[in-house]
């Protein structure tokens, strides 16, 4: 299972140079988790770039994978990885599902460097 956060997405999203380093995460869609967290930051940095038509067809790309919602329990096991890693709610929360479903994440953001089941990026 994979799970890819929303910098990735936004790469992929916007076919960048660094688009390929998360298109294999995100091509399997068998096996692609999608929190509804990632679908919100992906929309408001989306939104600010492009047509909003354009916009809800990216969104539905990400719905391709299988969306996980946030419930209570889910909620305080994210506090738990952010207590634990020093992480803000949202990579938290990234980082919780992924280990939940034992996925890997996919990610650029330093934040997740190191911690087990991650596949990171160094940003140039």
């Amino acid at each position: 299972m994979n799970l890819v956060d929303s910098s990735g997405w936004i790469e992929y999203l916007l076919d960048t140079e660094r688009a390929d380093l998360f298109a294999q995460a995100i091509e399997h869609r068998n096996d692609l988790l999608v929190p509804v967290i990632a679908l919100f930051e992906v929309h408001k940095v989306l939104s600010r770039k492009m047509p909003t038509e354009l916009v809800a067809k990216c969104l539905d790309v990400m719905r391709l994978g299988r969306v996980l919602e946030i419930s209570d329990q889910r909620a305080i096991a994210a506090a738990e990885v952010a207590l634990r890693h020093r992480l803000a709610m949202a990579d938290a929360m990234m980082y919780s599902l992924a280990l939940e479903h034992g996925a890997t994440l996919w990610t650029q953001d330093v934040d997740y460097q190191g911690l087990p089941s991650v596949q990171w990026f160094a940003k140039p």
